[in-house]
């Protein structure tokens, strides 16, 4: 028997169980990993609540590291014994052993541990269709990029400096701050002392950012449209506050300004543009311009220590699950 993160209703971390599963042979177009390492990502909360609404019960997680164990008729890339990340299919990551479509399993290069891997599936990626594709960086620009000292922010941070981007980074404390401008986020906003969008623009000479990426959400929604210049665009790519809601005649008032709700979804598939993606993220991790290794871990089976800690925002950086 194999052992997974389970909830039955909704709630607070406490709805979270470590429960015995069966796990078969993978069927045809599959493949059976066992995880060394499972990442914890803001969004499980959603799924968690019930703000992205689950079939129940249900698991939890959607990307984790592993050795792949036995695979299914009709999988010709993928070997037993291979070492891969994922960070589609469905819901289940949050377990010591499962059963994957074989074309979401991404190879994981030899120069790059199993820890590392484990905060670069979703996290690192993210970071590549946001900078890469849904608003694509050429190198010049000064961007805003709120919560620059999570686990994606931290990736964002290096990312932006590889490119030659100056990265304005918002963070809640001036710990996280420091943080941030360590792994090359440019200039830092403390929003419990600072206003965000006044910053940006003596930053930028009063000129605003061509882009600003929100994973906050409502908080931050005015501030970030206040920072952008005309014609500017908000990629609002998460709601950790709460729910964006835009009366669009303030785009036009405030300067024909875009906006777009992107989804990892849309742009990591199919399979050759996700293994493109994820090659783009490893030779950078390989060229040492992208470190990553976790900051917060805990044991499978204390999954809802590790949502209290997220939720709590005590966190920096990435947290994962060790089974």
């Amino acid at each position: 028997m194999a052992r997974a993160i389970r909830f039955h209703e909704t709630g607070g971390p406490e709805v979270l169980k470590i429960e015995a599963v069966e796990v078969g042979e993978p069927g045809l177009g599959e493949a059976r990993v066992r995880h060394t390492h499972v990442a914890v990502n803001f969004i499980d909360t959603y799924f968690r609540t019930g703000r992205y609404p689950l079939p129940l019960p249900n698991g939890l997680g959607s990307d984790a590291v592993g050795v792949v164990e036995a695979v299914g008729p009709g999988v010709t890339d993928i070997r037993p014994g291979d070492r891969v990340g994922y960070l589609l299919g469905p819901q289940g990551a949050y377990s010591d052993v499962r059963v994957m479509p074989a074309d979401v399993l991404i190879p994981l290069p030899d120069g790059i541990s199993d820890r590392t891997a484990s905060t670069l599936m979703m996290k690192g990626m993210t970071v590549q269709y946001l900078f890469r594709q849904v608003f694509p960086l050429k190198g010049g620009e000064t961007i805003l990029y709120h919560a620059a000292a999570g686990g994606v922010g931290l990736i964002a941070c290096q990312w932006a400096r590889a490119l030659g981007v100056t990265m304005i980074g918002t963070v809640s404390t001036d710990e996280k701050a420091e943080i941030a401008r360590e792994h090359g986020c440019a200039h830092t906003i403390v929003t419990s002392r600072e206003n965000i969008a006044e910053r940006v623009r003596e930053i930028t000479g009063g000129q605003g950012v061509p882009v600003v990426y929100d994973s906050v959400g409502k908080d931050t929604l005015q501030a970030s449209l206040d920072s952008l210049q005309p014609r500017g665009a908000l990629v609002s790519n998460g709601t950790a506050s709460g729910p964006v809601v835009i009366d669009t005649m303030q785009l036009a008032v405030k300067g024909s300004l875009w906006v777009t709700r992107p989804a990892m979804i849309h742009y990591a598939t199919p399979r050759p543009h996700m293994l493109a993606m994820a090659n783009e993220l490893f030779d950078l991790v390989l060229a040492g311009k992208i470190t990553s290794e976790p900051k917060q871990t805990f044991a499978l089976a204390d999954a809802a220590e590790a949502h209290r800690a997220l939720e709590s925002r005590k966190t920096t950086g990435a947290t994962v699950l060790v089974p």
